[in-house]
């Protein structure tokens, strides 16, 4: 099987010379860092190398019938339609045979084994990790060892809008990259709240869907320590293209003591009770620039007619059915958004508004955050409620 694939990787080079390196340009793929990255580029090349000797072949009869019985020389067109004789049959079987070769056997047996490797997310599986997508953010859990957080771009609002890339990686950096081991097979979870996002990294050789409502599967076993980088590869609305993925595939020792590290900041975050307004006023300042501000805008005005605003007293006038949702909840009043009840703040945070762009971020967020950005709302933009809302309260209203 490598003598094969050094063949048919041989060949390609001599027919496509850009393929000798990958990833120098956009044309060519990234290198493979996986099996199934590898098995693609394999079934892709051996493809293209069956596609450019077909073509030359053909090509060359084509050319050699044009030069050689051109009616200059004084041949004529033959009037037979259709195979006489047993060479003209043979003639004419050939190409289909050769084709039914070609995709049953050639192709169809790579590509069997491609289909059959990629399905096989469990066996030998030494880590589970749950992938979810979100509106515009990834969240990454480790079931087994009580790791979860979300994976956010780090490109800052300001950057975006002045639409000048800013490094190499410009809106492909995460705040907080997805870490896994090198050399052991990893099951990947996928699944979505909101909308059908697709979770790629080109140099591992997926793409899988995360669908609302499904619990869909894949794997990867990386080969070498570094970082790979991917993006939302399914149009999942207007800050689509601010959904990159970072993977920081480490060595087996320095994975364990990510682990270890990761797991003593859960530990400790959970353990967090009480925070002074100040350190809630800080924190809160910093999720709504993550996770608020691409709706509500990093001004409060939010969008006419679409998203509210966060600024006390702003006027906003938007379908009944949407108006009718915010007065259920007590925070909409003579067309303007009104500060309601901390309760009811808190529930719109951690359940959202269904029926409009409001997501939940009951899911996405902990209590000390939630707690956070409620408390830093209802005192910004014009709100002056001396509110101070604590996780304590947010962990009951989960109670609930």
């Amino acid at each position: 099987m490598i003598k094969q694939r050094k063949l048919i990787l041989g060949s390609t080079c001599l027919t496509l010379v850009p393929q000798l390196a990958f990833a120098r340009n956009p044309f060519e793929f990234q290198t493979p860092v996986t099996p199934i990255a590898r098995e693609t580029l394999y079934v892709h090349d051996l493809f293209l190398t069956i596609i450019a000797v077909l073509f030359s072949v053909g090509f060359g009869f084509l050319l050699f019938s044009v030069i050689r019985y051109r009616a200059s020389r004084g041949h004529r067109p033959a009037l037979f339609s259709a195979p006489r004789t047993p060479l003209q049959w043979a003639l004419s079987a050939l190409p289909i045979l050769t084709l039914v070769v070609i995709d049953y056997i050639v192709m169809g047996i790579p590509a069997y084994h491609a289909v059959l490797t990629l399905a096989n997310t469990r066996e030998d599986a030494a880590l589970v990790v749950k992938v979810t997508g979100s509106q515009w953010r990834w969240r990454y859990d480790y079931p087994d060892q009580g790791i979860s957080f979300i994976s956010n771009l780090s490109t800052s609002q300001e950057q975006r809008d002045s639409g000048a890339p800013t490094d190499p990686n410009y809106l492909l950096e995460v705040d907080k990259p997805l870490v896994l081991p090198v050399g052991k097979k990893v099951r990947v979870l996928l699944t979505s709240t909101d909308v059908i996002h697709a979770w790629w990294i080109p140099s591992f050789g997926i793409k899988q869907d995360a669908v609302p409502g499904f619990l869909r599967e894949t794997w990867v076993k990386i080969d070498r320590p570094g970082i790979y980088r991917g993006q939302c590869a399914e149009l999942c609305g207007v800050g689509h293209g601010f959904m990159p993925i970072v993977v920081e595939a480490k060595a087996q020792p320095d994975f364990d003591k990510w682990l270890a590290d990761a797991q003593t900041a859960a530990a400790q975050a959970a353990a967090v009770t009480t925070l002074s307004k100040p350190e809630l006023l800080k924190r809160g300042q910093q999720d709504y620039a993550t996770y608020c501000a691409l709706c509500h805008q990093p001004t409060g005005l939010g969008m006419p007619g679409a998203i509210p605003p966060i600024a006390g007293g702003k006027p906003f006038t938007a379908p009944p059915a949407m108006t009718d949702l915010l007065v259920q909840r007590g925070f909409y009043n003579a067309g303007k958004i009104v500060v309601g009840p901390v309760a009811r703040h808190i529930d719109i945070v951690l359940k959202g508004i269904p029926g409009t762009p409001m997501p939940a971020f009951g899911t996405q967020l902990g209590d000390a955050d939630i707690a956070a950005l409620v408390t830093y709302e209802r005192n910004s933009f014009g709100n002056q409620t001396g509110d101070v809302v604590q996780p304590s309260a947010v962990k009951a209203a989960r109670a609930k």
